[in-house]
């Protein structure tokens, strides 16, 4: 146990563990100290100096997030004058070299900095002068805008230690100080994965994904087009966030009747090819299994994980699944069998996917993963972010509507597709039927608990008919960097199936998500908390194996055939490119 030292806070006395930063000891005791460039566990560097607080003795003001309690008997100030005034001058310089742009912001309601200058009483005009002057950088999944951008470092943070990718930082010094990569490259001409945790973790709208909304306004609005949309598992547990639902509501059957009064010819749900994805990417790990193919087999529904490894690690892509992504699998699906089922010219459908994912609007645009040849197979992508703020522009009140549900066809989905959402839930869905399918016998226990959880990279032994099997799962690209290079060293070689998440977390936490603020990130687990409510839908369901679904049956006797048959490869497998840059 940690040794316990008392202090003065605000004339108040309390005992905390010494060692601890200003900032933690506050957050224990109930007081707020504002911060701006901190995040836990990824940045605390104390640059920003919007934490400064007043230490007796000490020379000058010290920043909250890196100062350690180390003396008994230490007095803090946290809200005094000297503090506030500080604090205030720090805003309004920042606030002197910013785009104050914030009624056509999308963060505006939202910004971290417009919360600070509202609570200090900043007047934006203090100090003004001379502004840089940026071009954005647009690229298919997100615009930089650093006009807005506070330096905060929190994105080239995250980048570099979530991600492992470190394509950002902070060029030249000074007034002339920008985030960008090297070289001042645009994000399109370096290895980025487009996973967009840069975007989640930016305190201001200097980061934004690539705006689709008018695309689909557009769509709707043509007469001669059938549009349909499809949502993917981990939006319907975080959009509410978005309409004031607390973090991890599921709302599933609300979402469904917001895109339904939005017009949309048809709702469907990637939970149902995120089951197809089960039946392809399974059958295909007995196949190697059997014949002696390519192990450790490699998930392939993650984009940014498949940008990584082509980018990174080309030399290890015969690992991966060729079976696409559930997206990609959607959009297939709709061109032929949905189309054909109902006597619909491709040409005449606009597909649409709702996605937590930033990286599903670079898959699009890879030709090899479309099977309908005259174009792309999902037309347009939205994050959860786009949805919700469609849905407001067209004046839907999502929490006060009834709840409806997916059309049929492409509607019907096991919680099995569902757990695609989070962190070891591909893992355990495959389980759920490649275990039936190898033992020959309904499986005891559904729960896979072992493929659970947050930690980076798990391992689970599993018995697969009668003998043990090693699986793995890693989460996040610095834990996926891990894992490859155990592989390329050849210390994975008694592994049959890795899975692995682009995001920390999986979906749940994706780059197109609601964005929560660092006194939320600081303070909650977010991940798991999103994670719990996809694991109480697949607690309390009765259709819980993707094989089984009925509408999966459905579609292998009516056109598919069966799992990796030759029209089966056609639509719903793919390839991948060696694009080192």
């Amino acid at each position: 146990m940690a040794d316990l030292i008392k202090v003065k806070i605000n004339g108040k006395e309390y005992q905390v563990e010494k060692g601890i930063t200003i900032l933690e000891a506050c957050r224990r005791v109930g007081i707020k100290v504002p911060t701006l460039c901190y995040l836990k566990d990824i940045n605390a560097i104390g640059a920003c100096r919007v934490c400064v607080c007043e230490v007796v003795g000490a020379r000058s003001l010290v920043a909250a997030c890196v100062y350690p309690i180390e003396k008994e008997g230490t007095e803090i100030y946290t809200n005094s004058k000297r503090v506030l005034d500080s604090r205030r001058t720090t805003v309004e310089l920042l606030l002197s070299n910013h785009n104050n742009s914030c009624n056509s912001c999308v963060k505006s309601g939202k910004c971290e900095l417009q919360q600070l200058s509202q609570e200090l009483g900043c007047n934006e005009h203090h100090y003004d002068g001379l502004k840089q002057s940026f071009e954005e950088d647009v690229t298919p999944y997100l615009v930089r805008d650093n006009s807005k951008c506070v330096l905060c470092r929190r994105c080239v943070a995250a980048c570099r230690s979530l991600q492992h990718v470190s394509v950002i930082g902070a060029n030249e010094r000074g007034f002339n100080t920008a985030i960008g990569s090297a070289y001042e490259l645009s994000l399109n001409d370096v290895p980025c994965v487009a996973c967009g945790q840069c975007i989640t973790v930016c305190p201001t709208g200097a980061l934004r994904e690539r705006d689709n909304i008018d695309d689909v306004l557009a769509a709707l609005n043509d007469k001669t087009k059938h549009v349909v949309i499809a949502t993917a598992p981990a939006v319907r547990v975080a959009i509410g966030e978005e309409f004031g639902y607390p973090i991890g509501t599921n709302v599933e059957g609300k979402m469904v009747s917001a895109l339904k009064m939005l017009g949309f010819d048809k709702v469907f749900d990637v939970n149902f090819t995120a089951d197809v994805t089960i039946m392809e990417e399974g059958t295909e790990l007995l196949g190697r299994v059997k014949n002696g193919g390519k192990l450790p087999m490699i998930t392939s529904c993650s984009p940014g994980w498949i940008n990584y490894i082509e980018q990174y690690y080309p030399e290890l892509l015969d690992h991966l699944s060729t079976t696409k992504s559930p997206q990609g699998i959607y959009g297939a699906l709709v061109k032929s069998y949905y189309a054909e089922k109902n006597g619909i010219d491709p040409k005449d459908i606009v597909c649409v996917s709702v996605m937590p994912c930033v990286a599903k609007k670079t898959e699009i645009r890879r030709e090899h993963i479309n099977a309908y040849k005259e174009g792309k197979d999902v037309d347009i992508v939205l994050t959860t972010r786009e949805l919700a703020r469609l849905i407001k522009r067209a004046g839907i009140d999502l929490p006060c509507l009834g709840e409806d549900k997916f059309d049929n066809l492409m509607g019907e989905s096991s919680t099995a597709g569902f757990m695609f959402g989070v962190t070891g839930g591909v893992m355990e869905a495959a389980l759920r039927t490649v275990k039936e399918a190898v033992d020959g016998k309904p499986l005891e226990k559904l729960d896979f608990t072992a493929v659970r959880g947050t930690k980076g990279i798990k391992q689970a032994k599993v018995e697969l008919g009668g003998k043990p099997a090693k699986v793995l799962i890693a989460h996040g690209i610095e834990n996926a960097h891990t894992v490859m290079e155990q592989l390329k060293a050849g210390k994975l070689n008694d592994v049959v199936f890795i899975e692995i998440m682009c995001c920390p977390g999986g979906c749940v936490t994706g780059g197109g998500q609601p964005i929560q603020p660092a006194e939320v990130l600081n303070n909650i687990d977010v991940k798991a908390v999103r994670a719990k409510a996809i694991y109480a839908a697949d607690k309390k369901a009765t259709l819980r194996k993707s094989h089984e679904n009925s509408e999966v049956k459905k579609l292998y006797a009516e056109y598919l055939g069966e799992p990796n048959s030759h029209k089966a490869h056609d639509l719903l497998h793919t390839h991948y490119i060696n694009r080192k840059k």
